[in-house]
């Protein structure tokens, strides 16, 4: 797939936000490739993964100028808007979902809202990608993404596979651009959350520099009464069993790490196997 920076059409989206920093920083680096259109959640829309606003939900939307809007869903129904919409009949040539606040290595690929974007994406038969920076700050050092994600993506790009569903996850360490190892390709890490939920403390917050508001939450929230008030946070716990070239793994020694994906969720070996249990005459 060759690029053409004066002609390629992109959209943008995120998980966090219209307002986010990571997704104006990453107006700016794909405004040299092309025709930026940028069509992101109203509010905060973390761990959405590939949700959609169903329901006959109201769903509002605003043209904020220049090429931003701001859609009150999820990142998945932001690109389905879109597609539905402004892209009805010449769909966009790429979406690039992020830069997430938050890493979506390992297992936070399963619940991100950011690769959710980009599912949604490729199952329309378009290339996506989603780009996320290992840390929650909102004010975070982009530089890293500056300095490298402009060639990532033109390399990515150059190369496309002709194979449907393929999207790609992008992460970033949280370090300044100098210290950055260099680049590499991964698979997706294993792990799970253990302690999950904690009793609702406005002092976490403070930890990684944000607020509730932020989030589209409450400093002063209102319980019923006998209702008790929990926070969702938790700590990630590693599998042992994974490789080296673990997508978290790569992160945390000061790598970019970049992982191929699809929507495609079929194990082919395992469904050899089980042929052979549940149709065995078929599989001799």
């Amino acid at each position: 797939m060759k690029i053409n920076r004066r002609k390629m059409r992109i959209l943008i989206t995120n998980d966090d936000g219209y307002e986010a920093k990571g997704i104006k920083v990453l107006a700016d680096i794909m405004s040299s490739f092309g025709e930026v259109t940028v069509i992101a959640p109203k509010k905060h829309q973390s761990g959405m993964s590939m949700a959609v606003s169903l329901g006959f939900k109201q769903i509002a939307h605003k043209d904020l100028g220049n090429g931003w809007h701001y859609v009150d869903a999820t990142p998945a129904s932001c690109v389905k808007f879109g597609l539905n919409t402004m892209f009805l009949d010449n769909f966009p040539d790429v979406v690039v979902s992020g830069i997430n606040h938050g890493s979506n290595a390992a297992t936070a690929s399963c619940y991100s809202g950011t690769l959710g974007a980009a599912m949604e994406g490729a199952l329309n038969g378009i290339p996506a990608i989603g780009v996320s920076l290992d840390t929650l700050h909102p004010d975070a050092d982009f530089s890293g993404v500056e300095k490298f994600f402009g060639d990532i993506f033109t390399k990515l790009m150059k190369e496309w596979p002709a194979k449907y569903g393929v999207y790609y996850n992008v992460n970033f360490p949280d370090i300044p651009a100098d210290e950055i190892k260099g680049i590499r390709t991964g698979v997706q890490g294993m792990g799970r959350w253990v302690r999950e939920f904690k009793e609702w403390d406005l002092g976490h917050y403070a930890q990684y520099g944000i607020t509730p508001e932020l989030l589209g939450q409450s400093s002063a929230p209102v319980v019923e009464e006998g209702e008790d008030l929990f926070m969702m946070v938790g700590e990630f716990t590693d599998d042992p069993r994974n490789p080296e070239n673990a997508d978290h793994r790569l992160v945390a020694d000061g790598y970019i790490s970049v992982v191929a994906h699809n929507i495609d969720c079929t194990d082919y070996q395992e469904t050899g196997r089980l042929s052979t249990i549940l149709n065995p005459s078929m599989s001799s």
